[in-house]
C-alpha cells in the first residue's frame, strides 16, 4: 500500500498492491516490502467499512490468485511476516512502534488476501498456493517447509506469548481475526468438512502444544472485555505510566502455576470470572454460543454453573432473548432455547428455580409481574415463544425444544404463579382450537375428494398428526405436574377447573385416552368438592377448597407414567440452522471453542 495510501478508494490503483499481485516475482529480501508495509490505512471497525474494503481490494486479490502460481508472492509476503514476528516480543519490550506497526500491516494484508483465497477455492488449492515459489509457471517445492502450518503456529504464539500492550493490541486482534478466517472454510462449502486441513494443523503436529494455552488466553480475553487503546497507539508512542500496559494478561494467563493432571492439554481458569462475564454478555449471539458450547461440551463447567446459587443472573438474560424473539436472529433464539433445554435436564435446577423469587420484571410487558418465581417466569417465556412460533415462523424444531424444556421441568413445578398456570391452559386451548380447525378442513377435503378426482388436495392428515403430537405432549406435561406435585400447584388445578370444558373432547379420543385419565380424575374430583361447597364461591374460597382436597385425594388413584425426560442431541439441528450455527462457531473460535471436550478440559481455580 505504501506510505501515501490512506483511503479505501485509492486501493485498486495502488502501485504497491499492483506489484504484489502482478506478474513479477518479489524476493522476500527486496526493499519493496518496507515500502508496501509503511502505510497508515485504518483497519475497518464495522461490517460496513469491512465490506467497502473487500469491494475495493477484490480485483487485487483475484489478480494475485491468478499470478501467484508463477510469482510465489503470497509465500514471500508470509515469510516476511514470519521473519518479523521472531523479533516482535523484543520490539514490544523496547517500545519499537515502527517495527510493530509494519508487522501488523503485513498480517492485515495477509488476512485480507486469505478471505478471498478461502472464499474462491478449496482448502487443497489454498494449501498449494502456500507452496508456490519463484520458478517456472505452476511449479512448486514440495520439500520446502510447510508455510501454512508455520503461519498457523505463528498466529497461536502471537496470541498467547506477545504481552498485550497498547502498541501490540491491534496486531493481537489481527492475529485472532486471521485465525477466524482460517477456520471459516466451512462457510463456503455445502458439504460438511470432516477432514479440514486447518483444523488438522491446529490439533496435531507443531500447533498442538499451544492449543490449551490459546484457549485459556482467549477465554481470559473474553472475561476481561478490555477496551481498545486510542487510535494510532501502535504508530505513535503515548505518554503513560507503566509503558501503556492495558492489563496484566501475560502474568494472569501465561504464568499460571502448573498442576499435576493426567488429562492432556488441561489448564486452570477462574470459573467465577468466566461465569460473571457470560452473564453480562448474553446480548450478543456470539456470547450465547460460547455459553452453549461450554454447557454442552464441558461437564466441569456445567456442574459448576448448576451448583451456583445465583442462577437467575444467567437465566434472566437468556429469557429476555426469547422474550424479544421478533428482534433476534433465528440462531440466537435457537441457542438460548437449547441452553434452557440443557439446564432443564438437571432436576436440581428444576427445583431451585421455583425457590428464587423475582420482583418487577420490567421487560415483561404483557402483564405486571410484581413478584414471581424464576421457574414461573421461565414457563411464561417458553409458552410465549411457542405461541409466537405457532402464529409466525411455524418451526417444528423450535416447538419440539420448547415443549421438551417444559416437559423436563414439569415434575418439579412448584407454587406456579396464577398467570403461569393460566398460560399453560391457554396454550392448550389454542392447540385445541387449531386441532378442531384442521380436523374440519380435513373432513371438508375428504368430501371434496369424493366429488372431484382432478383437483390435488392438501395433506391435512400430516398437519393433524403434528398438532396431535403437540397436544399429547402438553397433556403429558400437565399430567406429570399433577402426578408428581399436585399438592404444590393449586393455581394449576384452579386453571384446569375454570377451563374444564376444553378437555371434554379428548376424554374418548384414542390418541389421548390414557394420558387423560389422571387429568379427568383431578377435574372430576375437585369439581365434585366445589359443587358440595355451593355456588358463588370467591377465588380465595375455591383455592382453599382445592388445598383441602389435595390432602383428601388418594395418591394411588393417580396412574403412574414414565418420567418425562428429554436430552438435547446436537445432531437433531435442522439443516437450515447449520450455516448460521457454523458461522457463530467460527466466530467463537476466537475464544478457543473449536476443540472438543476430549481435547481440552477446564478446571476451577481460586479467585484472583
Amino acid at each position: 500500500m505504501g506510505s501515501n495510501s490512506s483511503r479505501i478508494g485509492d486501493l485498486p490503483k495502488n502501485e504497491y498492491l499492483k506489484k504484489l499481485s502482478g506478474t513479477e516475482s518479489v524476493s522476500e529480501n527486496d526493499p519493496f516490502w518496507n515500502q508496501l508495509l509503511s502505510f497508515s490505512f485504518p483497519a475497518p471497525t464495522s461490517s460496513t467499512e469491512l465490506k467497502l474494503l473487500e469491494e475495493a481490494t477484490i480485483s487485487v486479490c483475484r489478480s494475485l490468485v491468478e499470478n501467484n502460481p508463477r510469482t510465489g508472492n503470497l509465500g514471500a509476503l508470509i515469510k516476511v511476516f514470519l521473519s518479523r514476528t521472531k523479533e516482535l516480543k523484543l520490539s514490544a519490550e523496547c517500545q519499537n512502534h515502527i517495527f510493530i506497526w509494519q508487522t501488523h500491516n503485513a498480517l492485515f494484508i495477509i488476512c485480507c488476501l486469505l478471505k478471498v483465497f478461502i472464499c474462491e477455492m478449496s482448502e487443497e488449492e489454498l494449501q498449494l498456493h502456500f507452496t508456490y515459489e519463484e520458478k517456472s509457471p505452476g511449479s512448486y517445492n514440495s520439500d520446502s517447509e510447510d508455510l501454512l502450518e508455520e503461519l498457523l503456529c505463528c498466529l497461536m504464539q502471537l496470541i498467547t506469548d506477545i504481552p498485550l500492550l497498547d502498541i501490540t493490541y491491534e496486531i493481537s486482534v489481527e492475529a485472532v481475526s486471521t485465525m477466524v478466517v482460517f477456520l471459516s472454510c466451512q462457510l463456503f462449502h455445502k458439504e460438511v468438512l470432516r477432514q479440514s486441513i486447518s483444523h488438522k494443523y491446529l490439533m496435531r503436529g507443531r500447533c498442538l502444544p499451544y492449543t490449551s494455552k490459546l484457549v485459556k488466553t482467549l477465554l481470559y480475553n473474553f472475561i476481561r472485555q478490555e477496551k481498545p487503546p486510542p487510535p494510532g497507539t501502535h504508530v505513535l508512542p503515548q505518554q503513560s505510566d507503566g509503558g501503556g500496559l492495558l492489563y496484566g494478561l501475560a502474568s494472569g494467563v501465561a504464568n499460571s502455576s502448573p498442576f499435576p493432571s493426567s488429562i492432556p492439554h488441561a489448564f486452570q481458569i477462574n470459573f467465577n470470572s468466566l461465569y460473571m462475564a457470560l452473564c453480562e454478555q448474553q446480548t450478543s449471539d456470539q456470547a450465547t454460543l460460547l455459553l452453549y458450547t461450554l454447557l454442552h461440551q464441558n461437564s466441569n463447567i456445567r456442574t459448576y454453573m448448576l451448583a451456583r446459587t445465583d442462577m437467575e443472573n444467567l437465566v434472566l438474560p437468556i429469557l429476555e432473548i426469547l422474550y424479544h424473539v421478533e428482534e433476534r436472529n433465528s440462531h440466537h433464539v435457537y441457542m438460548a432455547l437449547i441452553i434452557l433445554l440443557i439446564l432443564t435436564e438437571d432436576d436440581g435446577f428444576n427445583r431451585s428455580i421455583h425457590e428464587v423469587m423475582l420482583k418487577n420484571i420490567t421487560w415483561y410487558s404483557e402483564r405486571v409481574l410484581t413478584e414471581i418465581s424464576l421457574g414461573s417466569l421461565l414457563i411464561l417465556v417458553v409458552i410465549r415463544t411457542i405461541q409466537y412460533n405457532m402464529t409466525r415462523t411455524r418451526d417444528k424444531y423450535l416447538h419440539t425444544n420448547c415443549l421438551a424444556a417444559l416437559a423436563n421441568m414439569s415434575a418439579q413445578f412448584r407454587s406456579l404463579h396464577q398467570y403461569a398456570a393460566q398460560r399453560i391452559v391457554s396454550l392448550f386451548s389454542l392447540l385445541s382450537k387449531k386441532h378442531n380447525k384442521v380436523l374440519e378442513q380435513a373432513t371438508q377435503s375428504l368430501r371434496g375428494s369424493l366429488s372431484s378426482n382432478d383437483v390435488p388436495l392438501p395433506d391435512y392428515a400430516q398437519d393433524l398428526n403434528v398438532i396431535e403430537e403437540v397436544i399429547r405432549m402438553m397433556l403429558e406435561i400437565i399430567n406429570s405436574c399433577l402426578t408428581n406435585s399436585l399438592h404444590h400447584n393449586p393455581n394449576l388445578v384452579y386453571a384446569l377447573l375454570y377451563k374444564r370444558d376444553l378437555f371434554e373432547q379428548f376424554r374418548t379420543h384414542p390418541s389421548f385416552q390414557d394420558i387423560m385419565q389422571n387429568i379427568d380424575l383431578v377435574i372430576t374430583f375437585f369439581s365434585s368438592r366445589l359443587l358440595q361447597a355451593g355456588a358463588e364461591l370467591s377465588v380465595e374460597r375455591v383455592l382453599e377448597i382445592i388445598k383441602q382436597g389435595v390432602v383428601a385425594l388418594p395418591k394411588d388413584r393417580l396412574k403412574k407414567f414414565p418420567e418425562l425426560k428429554f436430552k438435547y442431541v446436537e445432531e437433531e439441528q435442522p439443516e437450515e440452522f447449520f450455516i448460521p450455527y457454523v458461522w457463530s462457531l467460527v466466530y467463537n473460535s476466537a475464544v478457543g471453542l473449536y476443540w472438543s471436550p476430549q481435547d481440552i478440559q477446564l478446571f476451577t481455580m481460586d479467585s484472583d
